[in-house]
This record gives C-alpha cells, sequence and structure tokens, in this order.
C-alpha cells in the first residue's frame, strides 16, 4: 500500500529523533533526574512508541521503517560524534567503546520502540482487514448456501415437472393405443360382418 507523502509526515520522525538524541542528555548536569532517570526513560519510551505509531498511520509500513531506520542511524552517528567531542560534558572523559556503545543502545531502543510502536498500529490495521475479509467470506459463503438451495429446489422442480410430463406422455401413448386397438377391433368386426353379409348374398343366389 503507498501513499503520497506529505512534507507535514515527517513531524513524527523528527520528533522521534528529537526524543532518541534528547536521551543523550538523562546523566548530564542540564537534564539529570537523578532516581527519576527510569520514570523519563518510560516517558521517553511511550513517547517514541506513539511517534512510531503516528509514522505507520501516515507513512505506512514499508515507508515509515525506511524513515526510522534512517532516523535510529543518523540519530546514532550524531551522537557518537558529539559526545566524542564533547566527552568531558558526558562525564566520559575517559572515553571507551563501552559508553560509545551504552549511548548508541539508547538510540537504538528508542528507534525500536518506533517500530513497536508502528507493528502494534499495522497489527490491528490487519486485524481490522481480516475481520472484514472473514465477514465477507461468510456473507460470500452464506450466498453461494442460498444459490446452492435455490439450485437445488428448481432441479427438484424441474425433476418433478419432468416425471409429470413423462407420466402425461404415457397416459396419452396409452390412451391412443387403445384408440387404435378399438378402431382395429371395429374394423376387423366391421369386416367380419360384410364378409358374412357377402357369403349369404351369394348363396341366396
Amino acid at each position: 500500500m503507498s501513499r503520497k507523502i506529505k512534507p507535514y509526515y515527517y513531524a513524527a520522525p523528527l520528533l522521534l529523533g528529537a526524543f532518541m538524541f534528547g536521551s543523550n542528555f538523562l546523566n548530564t548536569k542540564l537534564f539529570s533526574f537523578g532516581d527519576l532517570n527510569f520514570s523519563v526513560w518510560f516517558v521517553l519510551s511511550v513517547f517514541s512508541f506513539a511517534c512510531g505509531w503516528l509514522i505507520d498511520k501516515t507513512m505506512y509500513w514499508k515507508a515509515g521503517g525506511k524513515v526510522i531506520f534512517a532516523v535510529i542511524v543518523a540519530t546514532t552517528i550524531t551522537s557518537v560524534l558529539m559526545i566524542t567531542f564533547f566527552k568531558e560534558y558526558f562525564s566520559t572523559n575517559e572515553l571507551v567503546v563501552e559508553n560509545l556503545i551504552l549511548y548508541s543502545l539508547r538510540n537504538v531502543v528508542l528507534g525500536c520502540m518506533g517500530f513497536f510502536g508502528m507493528a502494534v498500529a499495522e497489527v490491528i490495521v490487519l486485524q481490522k482487514e481480516i475481520l472484514n475479509l472473514n465477514n465477507k467470506i461468510g456473507a460470500y459463503e452464506n450466498m453461494v448456501s442460498n444459490a446452492q438451495k435455490e439450485a437445488d429446489l428448481k432441479l427438484k422442480e424441474a425433476q418433478l415437472n419432468a416425471q409429470m410430463i413423462v407420466k402425461e406422455a404415457e397416459l396419452e401413448a396409452r390412451q391412443h393405443q387403445e384408440k387404435k386397438n378399438k378402431i382395429e377391433k371395429d374394423l376387423k368386426e366391421f369386416i367380419q360382418v360384410e364378409r358374412e353379409l357377402i357369403r349369404k348374398y351369394e348363396e341366396n343366389e
């Protein structure tokens, strides 16, 4: 299923990218939530899920999936570069691969939440389509069943009509045969009478 992508459809991917990029600042001096980090992370995950939902509704699965993947890649690369150049701000003075992987995983996880939102929206749409198809199939089966019953009734009616026609034809043929036999009998009797008359006439002469 394809759809013309309008410019404002990209608002949801940009918002998702903002959430992903903003997750890099959870433990910084600018945004330090302390014990509330998990709650903030949960809220970011919910918002990312909602963005994925909107992306599926506006761009559909194929185009939306490509857009989210591009956002994940772009945000992850941008985050890695930013953390590399501003490692003191992010408390990663001893920059190691593990720290880069950790920040990259934040972006990837939120991006996957976007994919999850898309998947849930797509599953709901597919379930509705399946329900509609099942209803159509049920209606078609009922129509076929009714048509089959109607065809059976018409076939039985035609068989009964054919039997009646055959019986009428047999009765008419029997009547004709009886008339023929009667005519033949009358004719034989007439000929016999004629012979008797001729014989008597000859005897009298």
